[in-house]
């Protein structure tokens, strides 16, 4: 019997065991071979591996609490932009954060980027979001999006009323604006 015929597909996983197909036999990872084919994944048990050192698991940090109602933001203006930015947590200007932001009805940013990877979900108002080559998109409360990977695109909160988000960004917040084609 070639090693082939005893492969069994994945099905699922379930209490970080992995179950195989028909004989739901919980293989435990550190015990499982695993091979990609073009009809997915399969799955056999492997040979007995050597007991494994236990893993130091770095102590856990203090549990902390943060309560901000909304009379009590702080909010700054953005250099260079109508926009204002009331940080929670972390430094807007200096490294990862979690701030609110305003843009006023109306407010436009050309093509443009962001060093930071970001997060980000409408609070109130309707942000029209068009990444560069695609499709203009509008966002209005409850909605969400990010930007990875310096993605350019244009910003617009549309008449009416103002925008207000709330983003959590990988590192400081900056807007770099694309640089026109020759």
């Amino acid at each position: 019997m070639s090693p082939r015929t005893s492969w069994k597909k994945i099905t699922g996983v379930i209490s970080g065991k992995v179950m195989c197909l028909k004989t739901w036999t919980p293989f435990a990872p550190s015990i499982l071979a695993a091979s990609m084919s073009s009809s997915g994944i399969f799955c056999k048990p492997a040979r007995k591996m050597a007991a494994q050192p236990a893993a130091q698991t770095p102590p856990a940090a203090a549990s902390t609490v943060s309560l901000v109602a909304a009379g009590e933001l702080k909010w700054v203006d953005v250099p260079g932009t109508p926009a204002k930015v009331a940080t929670v947590k972390g430094d807007a200007a200096r490294g990862p954060h979690a701030s609110f932001m305003k843009l006023p009805a109306g407010f436009s940013a050309p093509l443009h980027s962001h060093s930071a990877d970001h997060h980000v979900a409408v609070v109130a108002g309707t942000l029209t979001m068009t990444p560069e080559g695609g499709t203009a998109k509008k966002l209005g409360p409850g909605s969400w999006f990010e930007f990875t990977g310096k993605k350019k695109h244009v910003t617009t909160c549309d008449a009416g009323a103002d925008c207000l988000l709330f983003i959590a960004a990988k590192a400081a917040w900056d807007l770099v604006p694309a640089v026109a084609a020759k």
